[in-house]
């Protein structure tokens, strides 16, 4: 199982730098995916940087302008703060970019790159139909709304529930832990919500009035045939 946690982390950081075309996706090689996670993780942690600089600043100035009053030193001890804990984001991305090639040397490289294009091929093939499914599961919530690591940590495991028969429960648990290793303080008991609810659709068999993707429909007929 080592090999599909690793699969998991690098399709989820490498799908938004990979082709969309599931065809293409199968001409990548492992290395070309390791590269595509690896460039995810470095844009942001010099987005985290910048954003941290930003608070860095803000809370100086308050500070500076502050002359003492007690609620504008609050407010800029708040503002450092918040910048600490995006430094430390940061920092912790870093760390998560230096492990991926150590995760690699770990597991199985055939079976890595086996199910990370699994699992990259049937996201991107059938992702109209699994994103139907999250936004039928989220209350007052659209999927676009989250953040994209957030959006693709449910696409995937969603992926695994519904198409590729992997237990729910260890989807969701994979899911969720990415989502602790990436996600906001907040984003990994948001998707454990949204992930239940959508396992209760599946095991209620009316995920979407029950019908199948389009692209598997397709592939049954033609099979049948």
């Amino acid at each position: 199982m080592q090999a599909r946690h690793v699969s998991r982390e690098l399709a989820l950081l490498s799908i938004g730098q990979l082709p969309t075309k599931p065809e293409k996706i199968q001409a990548q090689q492992l290395q070309d995916v390791l590269l595509a996670a690896i460039r995810t993780l470095n844009t942001e942690v010099q987005d985290t940087l910048e954003t941290a600089s930003a608070e860095v600043t803000r809370g100086n100035e308050r500070l500076l302008s502050s002359e003492t009053r007690a609620i504008d030193v609050q407010s800029a001890r708040v503002m450092v703060q918040e910048a600490l804990d995006l430094a430390q984001t940061a920092i912790n991305r870093v760390g998560a970019a230096l492990e991926i090639p150590e995760f690699i040397q770990l597991a199985n490289q055939k079976e890595v790159r086996a199910y990370v294009m699994e699992l990259l091929t049937n996201v991107q093939a059938n992702r109209t139909e699994v994103d139907k499914l999250i936004n039928a599961s989220m209350v007052d919530w659209q999927l676009h709304r989250l953040a994209r690591i957030d959006q693709d940590i449910l696409r995937i495991a969603t992926t695994e529930m519904w198409l590729l028969g992997v237990p729910q429960r260890v989807a969701i648990d994979e899911a969720v832990e990415l989502a602790k290793r990436y996600s906001g303080d907040e984003g990994h008991r948001f998707i454990n919500g949204v992930l239940r609810k959508i396992s209760d659709r599946l095991s209620n068999r009316t995920p979407l009035e029950a019908e199948t993707p389009a692209s598997e429909e397709t592939e049954e007929s033609s099979v049948g045939s």
